[in-house]
């Protein structure tokens, strides 16, 4: 499996950089394995608690504690952790990283089942431009929660290749 050729490397966006863990974590949310996902995501949570607390103002730390808490259903934790990302890190001080904040809030969001902030902050990240992509939101499983919605599909469908 490629999680496990993985090994140590990790993969995401620019500093927003994720673990083979976390991605067998999301594995198993995208496969709808509830209970594998929740092990998972739990078994992450401590180790990245501890970065944070070592580093309470990086926002890309914050942010993945955010996406881990959105993973074990802790809707609270996660809208307040991802929003001090976004804080920490407006596109206005870093346009790449604070894109990716913008896009993870959207994804966390989307995950705790706040469908409309998910889709506010997916539109403020298309704006970005170059940012993301069609195929991004097309294919990646991190937008699952929000296919089928018509907004969301309308985004989609704005960024298609003409």
């Amino acid at each position: 499996m490629a999680l496990t050729a993985l090994g140590d490397v990790t993969f995401g966006d620019s500093s927003t950089q994720f673990s083979a863990a976390f991605g067998r974590a999301l594995l198993a949310r995208m496969m709808k394995d509830e209970s594998k996902a929740r092990s998972a995501f739990g078994a992450l949570r401590a180790e990245q608690e501890k970065i944070v607390q070592a580093q309470p103002d990086y926002g890309p730390a914050i942010c993945i504690l955010a996406l881990i808490d959105a993973g074990l259903g802790r809707k609270e934790e996660a809208l307040r952790e991802i929003g001090r990302a976004v804080e920490l890190l407006p596109v206005t001080k870093d346009s790449l990283n604070g894109a990716d904040m913008i896009q993870y809030s959207a994804i966390v969001a989307a995950w705790v089942g706040e469908k409309e902030l998910a889709l506010e902050h997916l539109e403020k990240a298309v704006q970005v431009p170059g940012f993301l992509s069609y195929g991004r939101l097309k294919l990646l499983p991190w937008w699952d929660p929000l296919r089928g919605d018509p907004r969301f599909e309308k985004i989609v469908s704005s960024l298609a290749p003409k």
